[in-house]
């Protein structure tokens, strides 16, 4: 094999290493600045797309002993790979394709597992993993911050019903002698 292909190969297969997913997309149609825009919203959430040639890319994803998705490598393909959540690329891959109609999302693969397109969607619908732990800490300090509302109700001494009706004035002061009219 010709030294510079399996440069181009051992690249690969390192970017695919150290990827816990490969997206498989159609980049037919797309304008250079289009997919500049797309390479620039995957970078930021941790995502990189490579073009590279299919053959070359079937040669690293089997010797990285990855599923094979030869089929699905036809035509104009990117590959996506990244260091963050497969969750922000698939994302970003399904609304810039609603956005520009182009790419497509052909197939991904997810440790060992195919994702056909329709799983590459579903992975684009879950919420984030800032956004879940966000929900989850919501939800531990709801039953506190009830507590705390309620408490606030009942003993706020800015409120009227405190002043009014919760505490009364004592007086610890003794009582006005009233003069006596003894003579």
């Amino acid at each position: 094999m010709n030294p510079d292909k399996q440069i181009i190969i051992s690249g690969l297969l390192a970017q695919v290493n150290t990827s816990p997913y490969v997206i498989v997309i159609d980049y037919t149609g797309l304008t250079v600045p289009q997919f500049t825009e797309l390479r620039n919203r995957l970078s930021d959430n941790g995502a990189k797309c490579t073009v590279a040639k299919n053959s070359y890319m079937r040669k690293a994803l089997t010797q990285a002993g990855l599923p094979d998705v030869g089929a699905d490598l036809v035509g104009q393909t990117a590959f996506v790979t990244g260091s963050e959540e497969v969750f922000a690329a698939a994302k970003v891959l399904k609304n810039f394709g609603k956005e520009f109609k182009k790419p497509e999302m052909k197939v991904g693969i997810l440790g060992d597992e195919i994702l056909d397109v329709e799983k590459l969607k579903m992975l684009a619908d879950i919420p984030s993993r800032e956004a879940v732990l966000s929900q989850l800490l919501g939800l531990i300090n709801e039953p506190a911050t009830r507590i705390a509302r309620i408490l606030l109700e009942k003993f706020d001494p800015e409120r009227e019903h405190f002043k009014s009706g919760g505490a009364e004035e004592s007086s610890d002061a003794p009582a006005e002698e009233t003069p006596s009219t003894e003579s």
